[in-house]
């Protein structure tokens, strides 16, 4: 096989182009996905992109690199590759996933990507047959990530279902009136430093939209529910591992029926609670003393065994994505480098 790598830069290949406005109601429905600086933002009808791309952050302080396998829009936040040679696109996106978009800061008063300084990013570029390689083993194992991910999805949702058809929360045994308080501990999440962030750090931390890094250090070592305390309020999150939480959740512990509560937190809506005034903020004492009718133990208790045997296999699932996560970045720079080989 033709096995001629070529040393070039980005600048080479591709050239980085400017997304465009679109007011926020232009991108509530449509067929093409609307991408910002972190990802899908909405759907419209109107596309910059014809065909399947790659899409970079343009500012903000913590820029990412994505991919749609279908013809998109980018508001001008973002940035698309347009080709200036033939390349395997998702090969181009993998690899860009080895590159710290963030520290190419143009300087201005907000963070924003220096084109000028990504053109001159070195990229080694491989036979185009074995850029079709590189991308198919990388594809598979995050085509089996999403399989496992959505199977997660649906069997939450067979979960919620039967939470929402066995106990009306708030119209059920009205001689079972409590506040949800008396149901848990809640305490806030932990700040921490800026250094103890590492890139392959052993647990996560986990923020009020998820994980949002890595660190050494753990915060909690039991079942814990989880949501925004300020910023993004509303999102409720279990976890069973080690982890750190940050200082913008609010962490619930010593949970008497652990399902129950997760999807009755779920139920209450904690966003419409918001007492912030510049930005979102939720209080421990306004989510405490909510006040709910309590459903019979008997029946509660039947609910959370039949939920635990649903989280057991999303848990079983989260294990395999963990480790098909670990092989696909350990595989990564190395398929990228040349260090690994594929035949093709």
């Amino acid at each position: 096989m033709n096995s001629v790598w070529r040393n070039l830069y980005w600048g080479d290949i591709v050239s980085l182009e400017y997304g465009k406005a679109l007011r926020a109601d232009q991108r509530k429905y449509g067929d093409y996905p609307v991408y910002g600086t972190n990802g899908q933002i909405g759907k419209c009808n109107t596309v910059l992109c014809n065909e399947a791309g790659i899409i970079i952050g343009r500012k903000g302080e913590y820029r990412e690199v994505h991919y749609s396998s279908i013809p998109f829009f980018v508001i001008d936040t973002a940035f698309y590759i347009k080709k200036k040679e033939n390349f395997d696109v998702k090969w181009a996106y993998y690899y860009l996933k080895t590159q710290d978009i963030n520290e190419l800061d143009s300087g201005s008063a907000i963070p924003s990507t220096s084109r000028e300084d990504f053109y001159q990013l070195p990229v080694s570029v491989p036979p185009l047959q074995e850029q079709h390689a590189i991308a198919a083993v990388l594809s598979s194992l995050d085509d089996k990530i999403d399989l496992l991910n959505r199977q997660n999805v649906t069997l939450e949702a067979m979960a919620e279902a039967l939470f929402r058809q066995w106990f009306a929360i708030t119209s059920g045994e009205r001689n079972n009136k409590t506040k949800i308080g008396d149901l848990f501990d809640i305490s806030s999440g932990k700040g921490l430093k800026k250094e103890a962030f590492l890139e392959n750090g052993t647990y996560p931390i986990l923020g009020a939209n998820g994980k949002i890094g890595t660190t050494n250090e753990f915060l909690y070592d039991e079942k814990i529910i989880y949501t925004g305390r300020v910023g993004t309020l509303g999102n409720i999150f279990t976890f069973f591992e080690k982890a750190w939480y940050s200082d913008n959740t609010l962490v619930f512990t010593e949970i008497k029926y652990f399902y129950f509560t997760y999807f009755l937190l779920k139920f209450l809506h904690l966003e419409d609670y918001n007492v912030g005034s510049t930005q979102p903020l939720i209080r421990q004492s306004d989510i405490k003393n909510i006040e709910i009718f309590l459903p019979h133990k008997i029946r509660i208790e039947k609910f959370e065994g039949i939920a635990e045997n649903i989280f057991a296999k999303i848990r079983s699932n989260q294990t395999q994505i963990i480790t098909l996560e670990k092989l696909r970045d350990t595989l990564l720079p190395k398929l990228m480098s040349g260090e690994v080989r594929v035949t093709y």
